[in-house]
């Protein structure tokens, strides 16, 4: 089978399917069509932007070039889970980022260096897709770990403080938000797991068969990518559940309500 080069004729006739989703906004009254030429547009120059990108940097695929790309990475992904919740509270954003950050870049490297044995291990071609998928999930977990922590601790902020007045300690006054929030975090990539190969075919697994890879040797690339995403997703998740709740309980187990503010 050949590979099936795509034009940019080939891009407007597949970019015109958008219009569905237009027609079905106006049709429903939805008003998201601004919403939907705005994706729209920021899909494809971010997406034709990467591209060059990458293709400058396999052209040199040295760390020095390949490092900085990966950190920018993970600092937008950071500030991307930041902004997705209802409620902030200050130090949000730089917890985001840890969170993301550690777990990310953890499991990647695990990924790289033990399970697939890249060497170096800054190879671009390696480094860059499988930490860009990575990423991407784990900015979900992080942020609705985050959302969910802090909508639990808002709405049940009476309970909280009841356990508190009675003597208990900030962890147990805390303990069935952190739980929820783990558990929502965790959830979209279980659910993922649930159905890979069976309901949906992953994009790793489809681009490696497209290009010609077997299909058994794309599977299995296909299991490692989905492991690393739910390990990274896990720790993500916790990390950042647990530095939420540091920035709203002090030492001394009170809850500091104050600190959280409702996102217009």
């Amino acid at each position: 089978m050949t590979y099936q080069n795509l034009s940019y004729a080939d891009l407007a006739i597949a970019s015109l399917l958008i219009l569905i989703n237009g027609v079905l906004s106006v049709l429903l009254k939805l008003q998201l069509e601004r919403q939907l030429l705005w994706a729209a547009l920021r899909t494809v120059v971010q997406l034709l932007a990467i591209g060059y990108i990458l293709g400058w940097v396999f052209q040199f695929a040295e760390w020095y070039v390949v490092l900085p790309l990966m950190l920018a990475m993970t600092l937008v992904a950071g500030s991307s889970a930041a902004g997705r919740g209802k409620h902030r509270h200050r130090g949000l954003l730089v917890d985001s980022i840890i969170s993301v950050w550690l777990s990310a870049w953890l499991v990647t490297a695990i990924g790289l260096l033990v399970v697939l044995k890249v060497h170096p291990w800054y190879t671009p071609q390696y480094a860059i897709p499988i930490l860009g998928m990575v990423l991407g999930n784990t900015l979900t977990a992080v942020s609705l770990g985050i959302d969910r922590m802090t909508r639990e601790l808002t709405t049940n902020r009476a309970t909280v403080e009841t356990v508190l007045s009675l003597g208990g300690t900030r962890w147990e006054a805390a303990q069935a938000a952190a739980a929820q929030a783990v558990k929502a975090g965790m959830m979209p990539t279980l659910n993922q797991m649930t159905v890979v190969g069976i309901v949906s075919l992953p994009g790793m697994m489809t681009g490696q068969i497209l290009a010609g890879q077997s299909p058994a040797e794309a599977v299995r690339y296909q299991i490692v990518i989905m492991f690393l995403i739910a390990a990274a997703s896990g720790l993500g998740t916790v990390c950042a559940v647990l530095l939420t709740f540091r920035r709203l309980f002090s030492a001394s187990h009170q809850f500091m309500s104050h600190r959280l503010s409702k996102q217009k």
